[in-house]
């Protein structure tokens, strides 16, 4: 990885990222997660299994309601599963506190969404100081926005940015931090595929260059195969894994 941090908790042990690709980042073994909405319940997972490995591009493939967001929302520290183990490079976060968990996300996650929650009175610039401002070891916003090509746009309002240099830059406010893990929530979810595709570049070329471990959810089949494995989900649980032979470049991609 580009950078090794640690994560510390109540009992003050410190995990290094491992550098190795065939050394888990997240081990999750019989995640559960319950909702309960009224006299309801919700199983949004059943007894998931997973690992995420040092620098690779983890597909989450599957339809809405199969659990995708859920398990990425465990994933990053957003949610904590009803039962099962999580760990993070060894470090338990299925029985984190919100202060370990706050401090896990702000040193260690990037996150990208379907909808970019860019700031309207901040320029492109400004949008990515806000995360640089509060990260231990940040990059420069120009250089964050530069790596998604959007040098020219650094002084520029999300009004005058189009859709897919909105989530460019929502991608650059991720990884100015120089995140550990960068999680995408159907980053091309609300793009037209041409855009979409530059938006996966973006993806694509933090994970090549940075060494960034990355996670994205799509109900997109095609977006697949630019993934080192692909994890499909149904109705909470793991229907398959399959492990790419060879990784499509995203400008290959068309749906």
């Amino acid at each position: 990885m580009a950078v090794k941090r640690t994560i510390s908790n109540s009992q003050g042990s410190n995990p290094v990222i491992p550098t190795s690709s065939s050394v888990p980042v997240f081990s999750a073994r019989g995640l559960v997660k319950t909702y309960h909405v009224g006299d309801v319940e919700i199983r949004a997972l059943r007894g998931v299994d997973i690992d995420l490995f040092a620098g690779e591009v983890l597909i989450l493939l599957g339809p809405s309601g199969s659990g995708k967001s859920t398990l990425l929302n465990i994933l990053g520290g957003l949610d904590v599963p009803t039962s099962g183990t999580l760990t993070y490079v060894g470090h338990d976060l299925s029985g984190a506190d919100e202060d370990v968990l706050t401090r896990f996300r702000r040193e260690h996650v990037g996150f990208v969404f379907q909808f970019y929650n860019l700031v309207p009175s901040l320029t492109a610039r400004e949008n990515v100081a806000l995360v640089t401002e509060i990260a231990v070891d940040p990059m420069s916003p120009a250089d964050a926005l530069g790596i998604v090509g959007l040098s020219h746009r650094v002084d520029h309002f999300p009004s005058q940015l189009s859709g897919g240099e909105q989530q460019r830059v929502a991608i650059a406010r991720a990884i100015a931090k120089r995140p550990d893990v960068l999680l995408c929530d159907e980053p091309t979810g609300a793009l037209d595929a041409t855009t979409g595709v530059v938006v996966l570049q973006a993806i694509e070329r933090v994970n090549r260059e940075l060494g960034t471990t990355t996670a994205v959810i799509t109900h997109n089949a095609a977006i697949a195969r630019m993934g080192h494995r692909v994890i499909s989900l149904s109705g909470g649980e793991i229907a398959s894994v399959h492990e790419n032979e060879s990784v499509a470049d995203a400008q290959e991609l068309s749906w």
